[in-house]
This record gives C-alpha cells, structure tokens and sequence, in this order.
C-alpha cells in the first residue's frame, strides 16, 4: 500500500511538471504573440491585407482598434496614375518580336518560344516570399473576355470557361458579389462589354473599365461604358487600380493598402504583347502573396506599359488547357472559385500551340 501510494505521489508530481511546462510554454507563446503583433512590420501586413478583402475586413478589428486600423491604412495608400491612355503608343508588332536585340534576360526570356508552341509563353516566377505564374500572348486578337453563361444566377470556373470558348488559358477577371465569402459569382460589380455591347451594369464597380479594342490595344479608362464603346471597346471588365499607364506607374506608399495577397493581373507591352499574371498566395509555407509592389516590380521587368488589377485573392485562378494550373488559396477541389468571367486566350489563326507539361516547371 505504502508503494502504490508513492508511484501515485510520483505520477501525480510528473503530471504536474508537465502541466507547469505546458503553461510556462503558452505564457511564452502569448508573450510572443503580442510581440508579433504589436511590431509594425506585422501590422502593415496584417491590417491592409485584411482591410482589402471582401468578406475578411473584421480580422483587422479582432487584434486592433479602430485608431491602429485607421493609422496603418493612411500610411498605406497608392496615389492613382490618372493619365489619359495613348492606345497610339501601342504598335502591334508580330514579325519582328522574335528578331529584335533584346534588351534584358527577361526579355529573352519572354521571346524564346515554348516548344511547340508559336501563340504564347508560359514563365514560372519563384520569388522567396511568393509564386507564381506569368502568360505571354504573342498576339492580342488572341485574347478575349469570356463570360459564365448563367450571368445572373451563378458563376464558372475559370476551367469551365476556357473549355466552353475553346481556349487555351485563361485567368479570372472582375469582381462579384461575394457576401462573407460565398459569393459563386453570379453578381458582377461594375460593367461587363462584350462584343461592344454593354451586357450587363451593376452597382459596386472599383477602378474602371479594363478591356481591349477593335485593334486589340489594351484601353484603361474611367469613362462610362456608352463612352469606351464609342471609343473603340470590345471587350472589358470594371475593376482595378490601374497600376501603370502609358509606362508610368502609380505611386505607391508602404504597400499601397491592399496588403499581401494572390493577385491576378492584366497589362500589354508596347509591341501588343498581353501579359496575363497569376500570383498565389495565403499559402502558409508556399507561397505567402504578392504586395501591388511587387507586381508592378514584375511588370516592369517584362516592359508592361499599360496594367491593371484585376479580381485577387481566392478567386485568382489560373487554367491551361481546362486544367487547374495554380494553386488557388480556396476551392482548389473544384477547380477553383466560380467567377462571372475570365480573359482567356484563344489560338485565331490555328497556329501551332501545344501545351506545356506542367512537371517541367518547379
């Protein structure tokens, strides 16, 4: 008896040393915690990453007040390029593109065809902090706006949109209703022009009309949609910022308030050449986001001349050949988020276009 009462004193000291261990290990986790939270690299991360969600801006308001949120947001901030764009700059040129002395190793980089394929150029960009995917389209009249077929009622998958219009990729485009996070795209915000005809007109449009003309010039305007089309308009989308126009960009203070996220991105070169970005983030241990910094960084690189946001975060999509190709920060399962439209690019001219094996890329 004697025995088995001291085995039970030495139990219970034992379950006792683990439980103070336990706690001294959450009072250090908790001192941690508010280390990180309260230093100012965290809060210029935390506050507009969530401020500029649709259905998240309450995370902001769960580790701060009102005053912190405030403070960051009005040191975070992008002072817009209102510049009327010059579709005149923009020179399409499909013989020379591939002759020319290149300027840079992007460049070449962006010119030095994929096997097989002569319609566009696919680049993986693995940065430190984020990854992602990068489309050249070597001609514009290969790009188009596809739109879900059940506007008004639900959405598509970027996948099922560029199946149903014959493409061969394709990245989300505007915004849509999404209320706390379960929006199926039914909703557009904005505009939508298709064809040169407004299809559809919704409260919520941010930024402006981000589309292409009959000449298939990449046209960044605010002016309504009766006005774009008059203007030349086929095709267009109500979102952005408006990140760089006529090859100037827009300032951009801290990280501009739209904090790290994944980003889906549209621009055009001066020779026509259209770039289509696809940035995956909230991938903890993969990919983390891009900053509006960073994308424009990457633009730059490959002399984007006229770019715009489109729709980020968990709809930001990429698909190649019907086929899932990013690692989207929600709905992976399905395919991805189902979204109103998607610009997606065709093949026109039946060029050769064989699809790249994505067990090439790391």
């Amino acid at each position: 008896m004697i025995f088995m009462a001291k085995k039970r004193k030495k139990k219970l000291k034992f379950k006792l040393s683990i439980f103070t261990v336990f706690v001294f290990l959450m009072d250090i986790c908790v001192v941690l915690g508010l280390v990180i939270i309260n230093t100012k690299d965290f809060k210029t991360f935390w506050i507009p990453t969530a401020m500029t969600t649709m259905s998240h801006k309450y995370l902001a308001y769960t580790l701060y007040d009102e005053k912190t949120v405030n403070k960051i947001m009005s040191e975070n901030y992008m002072e817009l390029n209102t510049e009327k764009i010059n579709l005149d700059d923009i020179v399409v040129n499909n013989n020379d593109m591939f002759t020319k002395r290149y300027t840079s190793k992007y460049e070449k980089e962006l010119f030095t065809k994929d096997p097989g394929n002569d319609v566009f150029k696919l680049i993986r960009l693995n940065e430190s902090k984020y990854k992602g995917w990068l489309t050249a389209i070597y001609d514009p009249s290969d790009v188009e706006l596809a739109v879900s077929s059940k506007l008004g009622k639900a959405g598509q998958s970027v996948n099922t949109l560029v199946k149903e219009n014959d493409g061969l990729v394709g990245i989300n485009g505007g915004g849509f209703e999404d209320l706390d996070g379960w929006g199926n795209g039914s909703i557009p915000y904005g505009a939508i022009i298709k064809n040169g005809e407004l299809i559809w007109e919704h409260s919520g449009g941010s930024g402006g009309l981000i589309g292409f003309t009959k000449e298939h010039k990449m046209y960044l305007t605010d002016k309504s949609p009766s006005e774009a089309i008059a203007d030349g308009m086929m095709d267009a989308v109500d979102f952005g910022p408006f990140l760089i126009v006529n090859g100037n960009t827009s300032k951009i203070h801290g990280d501009g308030g739209w904090g790290t996220a994944p980003r889906s991105v549209i621009a055009q070169r001066k020779d026509g050449v259209v770039l289509l970005l696809s940035i995956e983030g909230r991938l903890p241990g993969y990919s983390t986001g891009a900053t509006m910094n960073d994308v424009i960084e990457i633009l730059l690189r490959y002399k984007a001349y006229n770019a715009a946001n489109l729709d980020g975060g968990a709809s930001c999509t990429m698909s190649i050949g019907g086929k899932l190709w990013n690692r989207p920060s929600a709905g992976a399962e399905y395919g991805g988020r189902t979204v109103s439209n998607a610009w997606i690019v065709t093949n026109k001219q039946g060029k050769a276009a064989q699809l790249p094996d994505k067990n090439n890329y790391k």
